[in-house]
C-alpha cells in the first residue's frame, strides 16, 4: 500500500471528482457580491432537475442532520402529532428531533433491513387521523434499504392531510427522484454522497402545500427558517454567509451531472448496485437486503462466518481500501460497500478484488475471482440491454 493511497468506498463522504477539487480552490470571492449572485442563478437552477421539482432548492450552509432539523421546526409545531417511518439508524435521527421539539410521534418500526410496507402505513394513518407530517427515508444508509417514497406518498394523501417529508440524504442525486409527481412534500439531501462534494452543504425544496404550512407556522426559528433562505434566494443571495468554496464546487459537480445526463447516472448507480450483489450472492455471502428493496447508492453484507470488523481492518491496513460498518445494534454484524457519486463500474470492480484478497487473509475460504466475475458478467449483461 502506499502511505497516501486511500480507496474510500463508503456511504458519505464520497469521492470528490479532481474538476470539483480544482473549483473549490479558485481564489475566494465576495459572498455578497455579483459574483455569487450569479454563482447562485446557475446553481439554484441546475438543481431543480436533481430533484424533480418547479420549485426552490433552498442551500444551506450546514450537515445533513441540519436538514432534517430544518424540515422538523418548520414543517411541525411542539404538541402536534406526527408518524415517523423508521428503517434504521436515520429514520431513528426524525424521531430523536422531534423528541426534542416536544412534538408527538407514532413510530412505524419496521425490522432493519427490509422495506416499509404501504399497507401498514395505511392502518397506522387511519388509526391516528390527527397527523400532520409523515417522515420517511428514502434510502436508509444503515441498512441499505431504498424506501419505496412514491408508493408511500400515495399512501399519505389518500389516507390524510398530512405533509410527506423525505431523507434523501445519501440517495438524491444517484437515484431517480421525482418530487413534484409522487407528492413529496419536502425532500432534503446533504452535499457529501451522490452530490460529490465535501460535506457542508444541506439541499432542501418544498412543495406548494408544505409552504403553506411553513409560512403559518408560529413556532421559533432563527438560522433554519426557511422562508428567511427562500426570500433571499430569490435576490440570488444567502441569509447568512455562505460556504463560498463549496457553492463553487456545487457549480462543477452539476456541469459534470448535466454533462453525463440525470438518465445515464441513474443507470450507472443501479448498474453498480447490481455489481456488487452479483458478487455477494457468487461468493455465498449474505447481504442484508432483498435485491427487491436494494438501494442503488450502498449495499450492506451480513456474513455469517466471518467477522465484519476484522475484514474492514485487513483491508483498511493492506490496501487502503475503507468500507464501513454497521451502525447501532448492527455494528460488528454487517459491513457496508458505498457505491455513489464520483464511482464508477471500474471502481467496484477493484473493489469487490480487495475484499475477496482481503477474505482469503483473514481465513475465509474462496475462490479467487468468483465475485468478480459474476460483477463483470453483470456488467456485460447490463451493456447487452442498452
Amino acid at each position: 500500500m502506499l502511505p497516501d493511497q486511500h480507496i474510500l468506498r463508503i456511504p458519505g463522504p464520497t469521492p470528490i471528482p479532481p474538476s470539483v477539487t480544482h473549483a473549490m480552490a479558485q481564489p475566494m470571492i465576495g459572498h455578497r457580491g455579483q459574483e455569487m449572485k450569479e454563482l447562485l442563478q446557475t446553481v439554484k437552477e441546475k438543481l431543480k432537475p436533481i430533484f424533480g421539482t418547479k420549485e426552490d432548492i433552498l442551500i444551506y450552509t450546514a450537515s445533513g442532520t441540519a436538514a432534517l432539523e430544518t424540515a422538523v421546526v418548520n414543517a411541525v409545531q411542539p404538541g402536534e402529532e406526527v408518524v415517523i417511518i423508521v428503517t434504521g439508524a436515520f429514520g431513528d435521527r426524525f424521531t430523536k428531533i422531534c423528541d426534542e421539539y416536544h412534538i408527538k410521534v407514532h413510530k412505524y418500526d419496521v425490522t432493519w433491513g427490509e422495506a416499509a410496507d404501504q399497507d401498514r402505513l395505511a392502518e397506522l394513518l387511519k388509526a391516528h387521523p390527527n397527523v400532520k407530517a409523515v417522515f420517511a427515508t428514502f434510502c436508509e444508509t444503515s441498512t441499505a434499504v431504498l424506501n419505496p417514497v412514491k408508493e408511500l406518498a400515495e399512501i399519505v394523501h389518500r389516507e390524510s392531510n398530512a405533509l410527506f417529508i423525505v431523507d434523501g440524504v445519501s440517495c438524491v442525486g444517484g437515484t431517480e427522484t421525482k418530487m413534484d409527481e409522487w407528492g413529496l412534500d419536502i425532500v432534503v439531501t446533504g452535499s457529501q454522497k451522490a452530490m460529490m462534494l465535501p460535506a457542508g452543504l444541506a439541499f432542501i425544496a418544498a412543495s406548494e402545500r408544505a409552504w403553506k404550512v411553513i409560512e403559518q407556522n408560529p413556532h421559533s426559528r432563527f438560522y433554519l427558517d426557511m422562508r428567511k433562505y427562500r426570500a433571499k434566494l430569490r435576490e440570488d443571495s444567502t441569509p447568512f454567509t455562505p460556504a463560498v468554496s463549496l457553492l463553487q464546487g456545487l457549480k462543477q459537480a452539476l456541469a459534470l451531472m448535466e454533462e453525463e445526463g440525470l438518465a445515464a447516472i441513474y443507470k450507472r448507480h443501479n448498474t453498480m448496485a447490481a455489481m456488487t450483489r452479483a458478487a455477494f450472492h457468487a461468493l455465498n455471502i449474505p447481504l442484508l437486503t432483498k435485491d427487491a428493496d436494494a438501494s442503488p447508492t450502498v449495499t450492506a453484507v451480513k456474513p455469517n462466518d466471518f467477522s465484519s470488523e476484522d475484514l474492514r481492518k485487513v483491508l483498511r491496513t493492506n490496501f487502503g481500501l475503507t468500507i464501513a460498518g454497521g451502525q447501532q445494534h448492527l455494528k460488528g454484524a454487517i459491513f457496508r460497500i458505498g457505491h455513489m457519486g464520483y464511482c464508477s463500474p471500474a471502481d467496484v470492480l477493484q473493489t469487490i478484488s480487495l475484499i475477496e484478497l482481503g477474505l482469503q487473509q483473514i481465513g475465509k475460504t474462496i475462490e479467487l475471482g468468483t465475485g468478480v466475475k459474476a460483477a463483470q458478467a453483470n456488467y456485460l449483461a447490463e451493456l447487452s440491454l442498452v
